[in-house]
């Protein structure tokens, strides 16, 4: 069996909609895109994201996230092949109703119409850990299969009141333990949690 991991950067009231940049989402007239980029700046930050996609079996995307990374990372800038090369040569797999195969960006796998089950095949495959970026519905729906092992959250201290959530109303109760936390110069907090699999009580 292998882990899945969800890395995301994160404001303090949740929002994880476009982090990066201005352009990344627009979705809902969301306006504050690029909201983590100063907070990327930090070494501890930037070496938590060059390990988590290093130490990568695997990358799950959902449709909109592997159509930002397959538009960026194939003609990536050579300054950051430390992260373009593992993300350009390991295996994608795409949960999308809409996109045909077969998929551009080399080594990505459209997965089937039942998703919990080619996820859980997935993690009884050897390898490294299947890791997911981004994809705010796909979370929800691993969530709700309790499919997630670990959330590596960067977590800035922003409050942006509009955007999407890693942790929507109505979502999966779950119990967590924080395994490891560390605070950036910039404010951010690194932690990671393992979530248990009892529901809460």
């Amino acid at each position: 069996m292998r882990k899945l991991i969800v890395s995301q950067w994160m404001s303090l009231d949740g929002v994880i909609q476009a982090p990066m940049s201005p352009d990344e989402d627009r979705d809902g007239g969301f306006r504050y895109g690029g909201w983590h980029a100063d907070h990327m700046k930090d070494p501890a930050s930037m070496q938590r994201v060059i390990r988590t996609i290093t130490e990568a079996g695997g990358f799950l995307l959902g449709r909109k996230t592997w159509e930002i990374f397959a538009a960026y990372w194939p003609t990536a800038p050579t300054e950051v092949a430390v992260l373009a090369d593992p993300l350009n040569t390991r295996p994608k797999f795409v949960a999308s109703r809409s996109l045909s195969a077969p998929l551009a960006w080399q080594n990505s796998t459209l997965l089937g119409t039942d998703l919990a089950k080619a996820v859980q095949a997935l993690k009884r495959e050897t390898g490294g850990p299947l890791v997911v970026f981004g994809s705010t519905k796909l979370i929800e729906t691993l969530m709700q299969h309790e499919l997630i092992d670990e959330l590596r959250l960067t977590i800035d201290p922003v409050l942006l009141g509009t955007g999407k959530r890693l942790f929507p109303d109505g979502g999966h109760a779950s119990t967590m333990d924080l395994i490891d936390s560390q605070v950036t110069s910039t404010g951010a907090v690194l932690a990671t949690y393992a979530i248990r699999l009892e529901h809460v009580a």
